[in-house]
């Protein structure tokens, strides 16, 4: 078993090249903080990209950062917020999910994955920021991709196409992206006591309206006590976010009473509403416990019945994040993969991810909801073209590619 640590590209393309030559296949990390994801890699050698850490560039003004991809991402967020700027697209952290220390994220893996949280609707995944993409793919090649402005490309849109392959196409040595600025203040507008499905229909209503609520979740009662250091300990929650300048804050936070006139009401405070937020993010409420979790992807309204012909098969904990249209779960009977999958395709189309689950769990059931043949076959000549020979990642996304 053989472990690089590259301090440059260039020794990456060393390490890579080496892999290609002696046909010795590479599980490439970071900091290692989502090997919880995806099947466990085939490879016995191991390209830890750790130490190729440091920005390169960050203009405030222009609204650009560029960073080696080992840059821890806490590293980032701190020089973001000392200039008022953040990732708006505000990347989950899955070490509640994975029971692993927090913070121990890069960049570069943030974009491999392609990671967004609760803003999402709004502001979008990380592919919808990355501007430009240094690789050296699988062909031992280095390859520069987009750079410091949007622009239109024709072929592959190699920067979006890095977003979500989990490495297997290329090693990402740096990463440019957009960054935005932060908003003055924050709140949480919070009705209590709503079932799953008035959820639903409250949270599509404050969605469409003129409030420009920025994330909508809900939260039943057996999760509300776990978040927020327990601010919402009592009734199921239905939360909605508003951020801005303070005085916009406040005449969106009345048109939602407006709104919504009836039933107990709670206002989170931006202290409360930040902590909220980063916890639903980041699954906090199913951390301590080794049950398999998944995420699910469903046309908004139609979690709540999900959930419900669920449960009617499976013991499972809920809760609802992007306005519905992301259902986290907790099974309590082992992960259940041809029920959670079955019952996506019953209730509107969609798919189901395994965030959570044993190793061995993880390579018998595809973490990864199964593709069309179509696209399966595509994904597969991408594979081909970039890492003809499978060595970088083999078997992260599925068995034997």
């Amino acid at each position: 078993m053989t472990t690089f640590t590259p301090t440059t590209p260039a020794e990456t393309l060393a390490a890579v090249s080496w892999a290609v030559s002696e046909e010795a296949p590479l599980e490439i990390v970071g900091h290692g903080s989502k090997r919880g994801l995806g099947r466990s890699v085939q490879a016995a050698n191991t390209l830890d990209l750790s130490r190729l850490s440091g920005g390169t560039l960050y203009e405030p003004g222009g609204l650009v950062m560029s960073a080696q991809a080992g840059t821890p991402l806490a590293e980032i967020e701190a020089l973001l917020a000392a200039n008022n700027q953040e990732l708006a697209f505000e990347p989950m952290d899955y070490a509640h999910l994975h029971g692993a220390a927090p913070g121990r994220g890069t960049i570069g893996g943030v974009f491999s994955c392609n990671l967004s949280g609760p803003r999402r609707l709004k502001a979008g995944a990380a592919r919808d920021h990355i501007l430009g993409v240094e690789i050296v793919t699988g062909r031992g090649d280095i390859v520069k991709s987009g750079g410091r402005v949007v622009k239109n490309v024709t072929g592959y849109d190699l920067s979006k196409l890095m977003c979500g392959a989990y490495g297997t196409l290329g090693a990402l040595t740096q990463v440019t992206f957009k960054v935005l600025p932060r908003a003055e203040t924050e709140e949480t507008f919070v009705l209590r006591g709503l079932s799953d499905a008035d959820a639903a229909a409250v949270m599509a209503t404050a969605m469409g309206s003129s409030a420009d609520v920025s994330s909508a979740a809900h939260l039943p009662e057996t999760v509300c006590g776990k978040v927020a250091d327990g601010a919402l300990s009592g009734e199921a929650a239905t939360a909605l976010r508003l951020e801005g300048f303070g005085p916009s804050v406040a005449a969106r936070r009345d048109t939602l009473h407006r709104l919504f006139p009836a039933g107990r009401i709670d206002v989170l405070d931006e202290a409360t509403s930040r902590k909220l937020w980063r916890d639903i993010r980041d699954c906090a409420s199913f951390a301590g416990a080794e049950t398999p979790a998944w995420g699910v992807s469903l046309p908004p309204m139609r979690g709540p019945a999900y959930v419900m012909d669920l449960r009617m098969q499976t013991a499972a904990g809920a809760f609802y994040d992007w306005q519905g249209g992301l259902v986290w779960l907790a099974m309590l009977d082992g992960p259940q993969a041809e029920t959670v999958r079955g019952l996506v395709a019953r209730h509107g189309g969609g798919h189901a991810t395994l965030g959570r689950a044993s190793s061995s769990i993880r390579n018998a059931t595809p973490p990864f909801h199964p593709q069309p043949p179509a696209l399966a076959a595509l994904s597969k000549r991408l594979k081909e073209e970039f890492d003809p020979k499978g060595m970088l990642n083999p078997g992260r996304l599925m068995a034997g590619v």
